[in-house]
């Protein structure tokens, strides 16, 4: 089991920067995949920024050169910078991360919201 908490949500005018943080526990030796996904109101889940275990990313094309996801090992912590906020980028936060037995553990989500 893995549990995962996000943090850093919020409030934010157009423009402006924000660091989503989630901290990761239990059995996190397993983990193979990190993520975060968002999801707008009346709008499916979709993937924001993806993290392998060899440090590669992905991003997808709305948000690329704009949000960075990083990865502090020692600590179990996923991050994800998000700079030049849009209003379209609110939306609810999740973490997201799959086990070696390919197992899918979720936050509970963080609120973020740009608007001026």
């Amino acid at each position: 089991q893995v549990q995962l908490v996000e943090s850093g949500g919020g409030l934010v005018q157009p423009g402006r920067s924000l660091r989503l943080s989630c901290a990761a526990s239990g059995s996190t030796f397993s983990i193979s995949t990190m993520g975060w996904y968002r999801q707008a109101p009346e709008k499916q889940r979709e993937l924001v920024a993806i993290m392998d275990t060899g440090g590669s990313t992905h991003y997808p094309d709305s948000v690329k050169g704009r949000f960075t996801i990083s990865r502090d090992n020692s600590n179990n912590i996923l991050y994800l910078e998000m700079n030049r906020l849009k209003p379209e980028d609110t939306a609810v936060y999740y973490c997201g991360v799959m086990t070696s037995d390919s197992s899918i553990y979720w936050g509970q989500g963080t609120q973020v919201t740009v608007s001026s």
